[in-house]
């Protein structure tokens, strides 16, 4: 009769991780890894939770390589009964599925206000949508693929993103210059739309967020973007009271910096 393996769980603290496409690569990084049963992500605590057989020894020069900083930890002996159920792919690709429309669907909405409303901060929250979206297309567009094909496709996301970033930018300095009169109404009234969307999204990743790839990562984004949706209200209201536009084209710069942000991170992974 064959003895059972003994089971360890290893942490692992990786200071470089704060965005799903982050957490991505390091699930590819130990997915063919024999020794690897499932991870636990905490994308607060910028840690993992490695439950694996053997040595730590095995899969940490996979974690080494990314270049995100990661430090191995304490590891316990545990008991295979203790081993947490991890999702099913296919429930996370449903879930997914339905942040990718969501945010699609609000890009759209969003930038079509935005222009007509004169609004730099819808329009710079509507680009973050698109970010978003991106990030949501590739976790399910890179399913099955090599470790190199995604970290491509990671880096063609930062590309994109970064240049969205660029465009909000350029988009506030032009106003800036030239002036724009935001309607104060349309900027609240459809920031509390994208509110409610993104609030959507957190209730559907809540369910998965202790699932498999970018759950938990995704309900961090999401908290951040539903921050966002609240600055272009408050711009709205500020514009309402105020007259001025500045409230307007400070909610743009910052969201357009929080972009480009993400970008640069994605862009610095190494494979």
């Amino acid at each position: 009769m064959e003895e059972a393996q003994e089971l360890f769980v290893t942490s692992i603290d990786i200071p470089g991780m704060d965005c799903p496409s982050e957490e991505k690569l390091i699930r590819i990084a130990l997915d063919n890894i024999e020794s690897v049963r499932g991870i636990k992500v905490d994308l607060g605590d910028r840690e993992i939770k490695v439950y694996h057989s053997g040595s730590a020894s095995d899969f940490f020069p996979a974690l080494e390589s990314l270049q995100l900083g990661a430090t191995s930890g304490a590891s316990h002996a545990m008991s295979a009964e203790l081993l947490p159920n991890f999702e099913a792919p296919e429930g996370e690709a449903a879930a997914l599925q339905k942040l990718l429309w969501i945010n699609g669907v609000m890009f759209a909405t969003e930038l079509t206000v935005g222009v007509i409303a004169q609004s730099t901060g819808l329009i710079a929250d509507s680009l973050d949508m698109l970010a978003d979206a991106s990030v949501y297309g590739l976790a399910l567009f890179v399913v099955g693929k090599s470790a190199r094909f995604q970290l491509n496709a990671a880096h063609l996301s930062g590309v994109l993103q970064f240049a969205l970033a660029i465009g909000v930018l350029m988009e506030v300095a032009r106003r800036l210059i030239m002036g724009s009169e935001p309607v104060s109404l349309l900027m609240m009234s459809f920031g509390s739309i994208a509110l409610v969307a993104n609030v959507a999204c957190l209730l559907i990743i809540h369910r998965h967020r202790d699932g498999g790839a970018h759950m938990k990562a995704s309900w961090i984004f999401s908290a951040n973007d539903v921050i966002a949706n609240a600055g272009v209200i408050l711009a709205g209201v500020l514009v309402y009271f105020t007259g001025s536009n500045y409230p307007d084209l400070i909610i743009g710069l910052l969201i357009g910096v929080l972009v480009m942000s993400g970008a640069i991170r994605i862009l610095r992974l190494q494979g």
